[in-house]
């Protein structure tokens, strides 16, 4: 009974269509990532190194891809005021913008802009609190915009060369 209990569920999770996540198929060999020492460059080298074939690598002429920051900016926007003229509520908002090209003029993710937001309730009276659930939601969107651009870099297309 246990056996056909197993193999039932076995059955059932295979033509669900689920899998594993595994590594992502990318159409670039190496990739150079300027500046990755900090922030979300430095994620996303980690997750490129790790979920990819892909190198990373420090020279921009010994890559077949180049991946370019044009924005990162963070902003906290006030939503809500109470009675009083206290702030009862901000939002959050990280903002990237990127292009991944092959040094030549071809793009394999021409410019793109993602931006994530969040609402975050303010109370006067745990202001340090919120300050560190404010810095906490900001790393989080951070892991969320470097997962966001691994899913671009998968769904890219290597370039086709320019017609002479």
């Amino acid at each position: 009974m246990k056996t056909l209990a197993v193999a039932l569920l076995c059955l059932v999770v295979a033509s669900c269509g689920f899998r594993l996540r595994g590594t992502a198929d990318v159409p670039f060999e190496t990739l150079y990532l300027p500046a990755a020492t900090s922030g979300i460059a430095l994620d996303l080298k980690r997750n490129i190194q790790a979920g990819t074939k892909a190198r990373v690598v420090d020279d921009p002429k010994a890559a077949d891809a180049m991946l370019q920051f044009t924005e990162e900016t963070r902003q906290k926007e006030i939503l809500s005021l109470t009675g009083t003229g206290r702030v009862r509520e901000f939002q959050l908002r990280y903002r990237v913008g990127f292009r991944v090209h092959d040094g030549k003029g071809a793009d394999y993710v021409p410019q793109s802009v993602i931006q994530l937001t969040r609402d975050v309730t303010f109370n006067d009276a745990e202001i340090l609190a919120k300050e560190q659930e404010e810095q906490l939601l900001f790393r989080d969107m951070q892991t969320d915009m470097v997962q966001q651009i691994m899913r671009r870099l998968a769904a890219a297309k290597r370039p086709k060369p320019p017609v002479e």
